[in-house]
């Protein structure tokens, strides 16, 4: 790994190149300390809070424990921020407290948009269970949001993150939604990640690519769960470490790509990998190559970010 009426954000200049608002001159302020207030309006307002650096850790990091946040990055000089605040608070509503979205200035909470290396508006990300996920960045439509959140849920799920929002309704015999059953392979694979089984959710997804090659959500779930495969149990430090002394170590560099891309250093990660394409040749070239694609699959086709690295990995290979 998308109609309410929210509280609209005031713009002050600003422009869009793909869905993104690029910051103006002068923009920016003086951080403001203020208590989180729901931006959203009717449904939305339950379960849409502002966030500020102050409110991070007790919002966002510690509530990720049990609920899943959505991070929305914006300000009030990004157009496309304005476009697509009223999809993310409709969508919180519809979905009914299983997600809390936290919504955050970058100009008035620096430290916040500094820890997740925002570069471009909006920008929204995940968290679970205090773990960072880059979702995606730039206005998309309702329809895409939609499934990028439906996956984040299952997602969620898969690894025991199922409260809600306080206050959110619940069905009168006091289960949540129903959701629309998986394809069997697809439900093999969840619940092997729910059993700490990630060989068994690879096989499952593998199978499900061999008797579909086309189900882009076998193509996702795979790359996804391939990823914390390699990097369940590592050592952070010592694997950044290893890849600093040994720069043209293939194995290392590749690691710590991985953990970039799941710290939610998108473009970092990228750009390891592309550089590692650039200077290497052979198979080892090739290993950097099938990593980034790979890498690719977990954030999705469409996201800038992969965009912009397929055409530096274009000019690396020629």
């Amino acid at each position: 790994m998308a109609g309410g009426a929210p509280a609209a954000r005031s713009a002050q200049g600003g422009s869009a190149q793909n869905g993104q608002g690029t910051r103006p001159a002068g923009a920016g302020g003086p951080a403001r300390e203020t208590a989180p207030t729901a931006r959203g309006t009717g449904g939305a307002a339950a379960f849409t809070l502002e966030v500020t650096d102050q409110t991070f850790m007790t919002e966002v990091m510690d509530r990720s424990q049990s609920v899943p946040v959505v991070i929305d990055f914006w300000a009030e000089w990004c157009d496309p921020c304005r476009q697509l605040s009223p999809v993310m608070e409709s969508l919180a509503a519809e979905f009914g407290g299983r997600f809390l979205l936290a919504q955050i200035d970058i100009d008035a909470n620096p430290q916040v948009a500094a820890a997740f290396r925002v570069q471009s508006l909006p920008a929204v990300f995940a968290v679970l269970r205090g773990q960072p996920l880059p979702l995606f960045q730039g206005a998309q439509p309702e329809a895409q949001v939609r499934a990028v959140l439906t996956e984040l849920l299952r997602v969620a799920t898969a690894n025991g993150v199922t409260g809600r929002v306080d206050g959110a309704p619940v069905d009168e015999d006091g289960a949540g939604p129903v959701e629309e059953p998986l394809p069997p392979l697809h439900q093999a694979a969840y619940d092997a990640i729910e059993r700490d089984d990630l060989d068994g959710a690879v096989a499952a997804y593998e199978q499900a690519l061999r008797e579909s090659p086309a189900d882009i959500m076998a193509k996702v779930g795979l790359a996804q769960v391939q990823l914390m495969r390699r990097t369940r149990d590592v050592d952070p430090i010592g694997a950044r470490a290893a890849a600093a002394a040994k720069p043209d170590d293939i194995d290392a560099q590749l690691l710590v790509a991985d953990l970039d891309l799941l710290g939610g250093h998108v473009a970092d990660a990228f750009h390891r990998l592309v550089e590692l394409v650039r200077r290497t040749a052979g198979e080892d070239r090739n290993q950097a190559r099938t990593r980034l694609v790979e890498l690719f699959e977990v954030i999705g086709p469409d996201d800038p970010r992969v965009v912009k690295a397929r055409g530096a990995l274009a000019s690396a290979l020629f």
